[in-house]
């Protein structure tokens, strides 16, 4: 990667100076980062094991949980070791190669969202036409498109972020490589950087937030004309969607569209959507889905009585 500057590590000041907070953060976020990575873990085996979840939603779901997975490694390990070490020491090269990790599986989670939504809309409102519509080579090509477009959305992302000249001093008030704390450090006007990363990253999360928002609404007024039945199992699979859509762009949105300042809950705000969400996602996925979690229990049912028969 090559430097527009003269300074080639940063200092994370973390989420706390405080050693005592310090060892609170790595218990808690050890807690969550594992609880992330054997949840959605859990869910992908599940998934590839079972024969009855073979449905589009479900092979979304395989790749929103992989993305989840993705998303919280870039940033919760180097949290979680930070959270022990005096000097919180981050080299240029490793800070760009998280700000693109970042972007891409976050790109990615929210592609994978919106493939959700674009199923349970066609499952929903064109039922006759769903198996034909969503078949398993469209599913395919969707999600080869969403690869495609989130590696797009991060090399942009990377771009302005190489763009940027520092001079020093090289103290990141985060815990994490992100182009907001990045553009306070920069010797130089970052209007210009400021505006693109809002029609860039802002315009992707408040125009997917905003597609999601009303194709949910145009499936939740479709189903009056739907049985009781058909509601109860629409309404448990479309309200699971929608809280993982509110609890993931809503800090997203704070974040990405407003201009170049920074508030005392940026970090917290940060935490919540980078690890919070990803830690949230398998519980809300698999407490309100029933055929997951019947797959589930088959799965380690077959795996405790293959294990007694040896």
């Amino acid at each position: 990667m090559q430097q527009n500057n003269s300074v080639t590590e940063f200092i994370l000041l973390g989420l706390t100076q405080d050693p005592m907070r310090q060892k609170v953060v790595f218990v808690i976020f050890s807690i969550l980062y594992v609880g992330t990575v054997v949840g959605n873990l859990l869910i992908i085996v599940t998934i590839k094991s079972s024969r009855t979840l073979g449905s589009p939603m479900y092979f979304f779901l395989f790749y929103l949980s992989l993305a989840d997975s993705c998303f919280s490694t870039s940033t919760a390990p180097r949290l979680i070791v930070d959270s022990l070490s005096a000097k919180k020491i981050i080299t240029y090269n490793e800070c760009m190669t998280q700000v693109f990790a970042l972007h891409l599986f976050g790109s990615m989670e929210i592609f994978v969202l919106i493939l959700m939504a674009v199923d349970r809309y066609v499952a929903i409102c064109m039922p006759l036409r769903y198996p034909t519509i969503m078949r398993r080579q469209v599913c395919t090509i969707l999600i080869v498109l969403a690869w495609i477009g989130s590696f797009i959305h991060s090399t942009a992302q990377i771009i302005l972020a190489l763009r940027l000249p520092f001079c020093g001093p090289s103290l990141i008030d985060h815990y994490c490589c992100d182009l907001q704390p990045l553009l306070k450090l920069a010797c130089m006007d970052t209007y210009k950087i400021n505006l693109l990363l809002v029609s860039n990253s802002g315009a992707i999360c408040s125009s997917s937030f905003v597609i999601l928002m009303i194709s949910y609404i145009v499936i939740l007024h479709s189903l009056r004309n739907h049985s009781a039945e058909g509601k109860k199992k629409a309404l448990s699979t479309c309200t699971s969607h929608i809280i993982v859509v509110i609890l993931f762009f809503g800090p997203c949105i704070f974040i990405y569209t407003r201009p170049p300042t920074t508030f005392p809950m940026d970090k917290m705000v940060t935490v919540f959507y980078t690890i919070g969400t990803p830690f949230l996602n398998p519980l809300i996925y698999t407490l309100r889905n029933a055929e997951v979690k019947n797959a589930m229990k088959k799965l380690w049912h077959i795996k405790i009585t293959s294990e007694s028969k040896r």
